[in-house]
């Protein structure tokens, strides 16, 4: 059944409720910080972001008799939006909570528009952004193009990752061996495993070892199957396909960071089924696109949009196979959903 499109005095009306709860739960929370302030804190020490939920953050302690334990703490109001991965300053209380006085400075931060266009950082100092997809549900070149596209604007590495590679089969084989021959001859690094049998599943640890990372891809790949199989114990949410779909189902609701036991952190961010660019320039689509970078600049005319114009470079090449056709579909599909502006 087809969602029921809200009109617009619906949706302000949704939107008034929402920013008048908002407000109230601000207004608690600044009582509650008061109330801790007023009281007997301990000395300011670093701590981790793990979690966020609302008004309120979980943080691990980095220093002294804190370190390694888990406190749910307060935000003082002038404090920036903060998200799983961001180190913090804060004073711990008496009952196993805390109030955040500082955020540190950010090595990364990966970003997306939320459903009013506006940018909404969703992990901070990351430095490897793992792209899952799976066999089904049936992976797009445009979708996991995007996830590069903000991996680049990011400055984060990426890692492609198919999970699910038990469930490869006569009739998905060809056009997912085709599909991932595009990335290994751009270079990109790519592990084909399965959660479920644990097929490379070693070789996934190895790669992860040493580095913050991120789970993203569309839901139903199986991320939360990941992180229960490389984390034994954590027993994420596992969220099985929609019959009447084929799209996944959302099983992970809030970023949360774990620690892998030889070195290394997780962030396991919940599932989505696209990834907007609103916030990109067309420049930084075209960096996102890696073959491109020898081509750009090379075009007959200064102002190229390399759609029909004679003497494109991009188009050259397209015609003599240094730009594979899936890509090229992916940048114009990328550029088209842009705002009008930065086209």
């Amino acid at each position: 059944m087809a969602k029921r499109q809200l009109n617009r005095r619906q949706s302000w009306r949704i939107e008034k409720i929402q920013g008048e709860r908002a407000a109230r739960a601000a207004k608690r929370e600044s009582r509650a910080v008061e109330a801790l302030e007023g009281g007997d804190l301990g000395p300011e020490q670093t701590g981790l972001v793990i979690a966020h939920f609302g008004v309120q953050v979980e943080i691990e302690g980095l220093q002294g008799e804190s370190a390694g334990q888990i406190f749910r703490c307060h935000l003082r109001a002038n404090l920036p939006a903060l998200v799983t991965g961001d180190q913090v300053v804060w004073r711990p209380g008496n009952q196993g909570d805390g109030v955040i006085v500082a955020q540190l400075p950010r090595n990364s931060e990966l970003c997306r528009p939320d459903m009013r266009g506006q940018l909404k950082p969703v992990a901070a100092n990351v430095d490897l952004i793992v792209i899952v997809f799976a066999p089904l549900p049936e992976p797009h070149a445009n979708l996991i193009d995007r996830y590069l596209v903000a991996a680049e604007h990011a400055g984060i590495s990426p890692l492609l990752l198919l999970n699910k590679a038990d469930l490869i089969d006569e009739q998905n084989k060809v056009a997912l061996d085709t599909l991932l021959a595009v990335y290994r001859q751009l270079g990109y690094p790519l592990l084909e495993v399965s959660a479920h049998q644990g097929d490379g599943m070693e070789q996934l640890k190895k790669r992860l070892d040493g580095h913050v990372s991120v789970f993203v891809g569309q839901s139903g790949v199986g991320k939360s199957s990941l992180v229960n199989s490389l984390l034994p114990g954590v027993d994420t949410r596992v969220g099985a396909l929609s019959e009447l779909t084929g799209k996944g189902t959302h099983t992970t609701t809030t970023a949360r960071l774990f620690h892998f036991p030889g070195g290394g952190q997780l962030i396991d961010s919940p599932g989505i089924r696209e990834f907007g660019l609103g916030h990109v320039s067309r420049d930084d689509v075209e960096a996102g696109f890696i073959e491109f970078h020898d081509l750009l600049g090379r075009c007959r005319f200064r102002d190229c949009k390399h759609d029909r114009e004679p003497g494109c470079a991009l188009l050259q090449a397209l015609e003599d196979g240094r730009v594979q056709p899936q890509r090229m579909a992916s940048y114009r599909h990328i550029l088209a959903s842009l705002p009008q502006d930065d086209y």
